[in-house]
């Protein structure tokens, strides 16, 4: 059921948000603490921003940036040939029946919020944004 309701639109389940948040918290902290034995990974840290899981939360996908947006694609090849032992870390902290595969793609939230901030910044959109606000004040006229 929970399958047709995800691909109706309605979004993950409860269950799958509380799931994902727990597995983004123990990845951070184990990335954090260091327990992975890879100099690439060790020298550099990495910012986990969101985890979402499939239905059957069998796999969850991580996305992450490394600090300061360096290396990301050093990042990104460290973190996938790690990722059976960083399944292997997760798994053991969390309570789950099966630890999920894990998969890593770059967070790109910032580099949208960058590219909104520069168009809001365009004198056009300014002028546009200015007009549109005294519209609505003569509409509540």
């Amino acid at each position: 059921m929970s399958v047709k309701r995800y691909q109706q639109g309605a979004g993950p389940s409860q269950r799958q948000l509380r799931v994902a948040e727990l597995i983004r918290r123990t990845l951070a902290d184990v990335l954090a603490r260091g327990d992975v034995h890879d100099p690439d990974l060790s020298r550099m840290p990495i910012t986990v921003s969101e985890v979402r899981t499939s239905t059957d939360l069998k796999i969850a996908t991580a996305y992450v940036m490394p600090l300061g947006g360096k290396d990301q694609q050093i990042t990104l090849k460290a973190l996938a040939r790690n990722k059976a032992e960083l399944r292997h870390l997760v798994g053991r902290e969390l309570t789950l029946k099966y630890a999920p595969d894990l998969r890593f793609k770059l967070d790109e939230t910032f580099d949208r919020m960058d590219d909104t901030r520069r168009l809001l910044g365009q004198e056009r959109v300014q002028r546009d944004v200015a007009a549109g606000e005294h519209e609505d004040d003569a509409d509540r006229d």
